[in-house]
C-alpha cells in the first residue's frame, strides 16, 4: 500500500497524459484559463496540452502527497521536500514557458542529486545514509555499507543518465518518455531494490 501511495503522483501524471492525449482539445480547454493567468500567452496547441496538463497534475498531486504525510505523521522525509521542490520549479517552468524539457529534466536532477547526497554525506560527513535507513533490519560489516551505499549512488546516476537518453537522445515521441518514465523507471528501480534484498538475505544467513 505504501508503495501505491509512494508511486501515486507518477501514476496520476501517467493516467492525466494518456487521457489528454485522446483527448487533447478538451486539456486545451482546461489549460487556457490557468496558463493565461500565470504565463505570457494562454495559447496552448493541441499537441503540448497533454504534457502541460500531466505536468500540472503531478504538482498539485505531489503538493497534497506531501501534505497527507505531514498531517498523517508529523514530518516528511528530506528527500521527499527534495522531490517537491523540484517538481514544483521545474514544474512551473514547464507551464510558463510551455516548454516540455524542462519536466523532463526533472528526474535526471532528482536522481543526480541523490546520488551527490548519499555521495557527501558518506565522504564528507562520514554518515552513511543507506546504513541509517537499513541497520535496523541487518547487521553489515562497514566495508559491505560502503559498498551498498556507492551501489545506491551509482544506481541513480545511472538511472538519471537514462532518463535523458529517452527524453532527448533519439527524438522520440513525449508518449515514450511518459510510459518510461512509470513502467522503466518503477521497474528499474524494483529490480534493484529486489536485488539487494536478495544480497542482504543472504549476508543475513551467513552470520
Amino acid at each position: 500500500m505504501k508503495f501505491f501511495f509512494d508511486l501515486l503522483p507518477v501514476i496520476l501524471f501517467f493516467s492525466s497524459f494518456k487521457i489528454s492525449e485522446a483527448n487533447p482539445q478538451a486539456a486545451v480547454g482546461l489549460l487556457v484559463p490557468i496558463l493565461g493567468a500565470i504565463g505570457p500567452d494562454a495559447a496552448v496547441s493541441a499537441r503540448q496540452a497533454p504534457i502541460l496538463l500531466a505536468t500540472l497534475v503531478v504538482m498539485l498531486a505531489t503538493v497534497l502527497q506531501i501534505g497527507w504525510v505531514r498531517l498523517r505523521h508529523g514530518k516528511v522525509d528530506r528527500m521527499l521536500w527534495i522531490s517537491l521542490a523540484l517538481v514544483v520549479f521545474f514544474g512551473s517552468l514547464t507551464l510558463i514557458f510551455q516548454d516540455e524539457s524542462f519536466i523532463k529534466c526533472k528526474p535526471t536532477v532528482l536522481y543526480c542529486t541523490f546520488a551527490v547526497v548519499l555521495l557527501f554525506s558518506d565522504g564528507v560527513l562520514k554518515k552513511n545514509l543507506i546504513r541509517g535507513m537499513l541497520e535496523a533490519q541487518v547487521k553489515l560489516p562497514e566495508p559491505l555499507w560502503a559498498k551498498l551505499n556507492l551501489a545506491w549512488a551509482g544506481f541513480f546516476a545511472v538511472m538519471g543518465a537514462l532518463n535523458l537518453l529517452v527524453a532527448f537522445a533519439f527524438n522520440l515521441p513525449t508518449s515514450v518518455w511518459v510510459n518510461y518514465k512509470l513502467f522503466g523507471g518503477t521497474g528499474f528501480m524494483l529490480l534493484f531494490v529486489l536485488a539487494q534484498g536478495i544480497f542482504l538475505a543472504k549476508r543475513s544467513r551467513e552470520k
